[in-house]
């Protein structure tokens, strides 16, 4: 079967539930296409429904594998689930290098599993740039959950808690010593802490230690647990999901998940503004009004901020007419 070409069929096709619809839109929205705005924009109405789970840690800490278990203890709920897995940048080819993402094939023909690897092509973070757009369009698909697992990331690289409800940190037993710990970036992130491959010697001291360091960052509404698992055999994996459920019921009961997800919104609209600055400098750089200010800076006459001033002083009026056109009809 043919795919629609009319933007609103295909989003229509999408949510309907026609996977190679999906699958379609959301290549277009990653590589930026012509009629990317316009999709999102369709299908941005039906969003807001699914709840994300994050699934970050330093690579090889195991988390396709928990990835993988949390799929099945979903679907064993009779809950839908889609997996956005943002992987390597392939030196090659500029997509996504699967790695072990093959263990969760087992769930490739379960209508109400859809897995989408997504390179994170140079972005830092441990997502990608076209990730919060992804996820909107597979939220607006209908999944009731949609788990985010992300490139292996180190201290500061904790970009997935902005994207979603619930953030897991997956360690492995002498993951790091204490002074390390403290440091740590995804500490302060994680509001549920998975020690990995707890059938290895030093599992007890692990624990031992992330319970320490976060009882040293101070007073927090929720208290992060600390669930020992063994991903491969499928050990811990029903505590893990337990965690975010409860972690679920915490931020519903307190308004803090509608408070997270406002912030998220704001964040997207920062994200899509500063994308816009990008190419409107862009544009600003090409352009022949402005060939002899750029020889200016390329030849030290001029100073980058100053020039850079002036030619956001000559792009200001192209985007305040995109803001009111935008602010006029919603």
């Amino acid at each position: 079967m043919v795919l629609p070409a009319d933007p609103a069929l295909l989003v229509s096709a999408a949510l309907d539930g026609d996977r190679r619809a999906l699958a379609r839109v959301i290549s277009i929205v990653e590589d930026d296409r012509a009629d990317a705005a316009l999709l999102l924009s369709l299908a941005y109405p039906s969003a807001g429904g699914a709840y994300r789970v994050g699934i970050t840690g330093a690579p090889g800490s195991g988390k396709s594998t928990l990835t993988d278990g949390l799929i099945g203890a979903l679907r064993e709920r009779g809950d839908g689930v889609a997996v956005l897995a943002v992987d390597p940048t392939s030196p090659f080819t500029g997509g996504a290098v699967l790695g072990d993402r093959v263990r969760m094939q087992d769930h490739v023909s379960d209508p109400e599993v859809y897995i989408r690897s997504m390179a994170s092509r140079g972005h830092m973070g441990g997502l990608s740039a076209a990730a919060p757009k992804a996820l909107t369009l597979l939220d607006a698909a209908g999944f009731p959950w949609l788990l985010i697992e992300t490139v292996g990331v180190g201290q500061d690289e904790v970009e997935v808690t902005e994207a979603a409800d619930t953030t897991l940190v997956v360690v492995t037993p002498g993951w790091g010593d204490g002074i390390q710990a403290a440091k740590a970036g995804i500490l302060e992130i994680g509001d549920v802490f998975v020690v990995n491959k707890a059938d290895r010697s030093g599992v007890k001291d692990t624990v031992a230690d992330l319970r320490t360091m976060l009882q040293l960052g101070g007073h927090r509404d929720w208290d992060p647990p600390i669930i020992q698992t063994v991903a491969v055999s499928g050990d811990g994996i029903g505590d893990v999901l337990e965690a975010v459920v409860a972690h679920r019921a915490h931020l519903e009961s307190g308004g803090g998940l509608e408070a997270g997800r406002r912030l998220r919104r704001i964040s997207e609209l920062e994200a899509a503004l500063a994308a816009a600055y990008r190419r409107l400098a862009a544009e600003s750089i090409g352009a022949r009004s402005g060939e002899a200010l750029v020889e200016a800076v390329a030849s030290g006459e001029a100073d980058p901020w100053s020039a850079a001033a002036r030619m956001l002083e000559a792009g200001a009026l192209r985007l305040g007419s995109l803001g009111a056109t935008v602010m006029e009809d919603p």
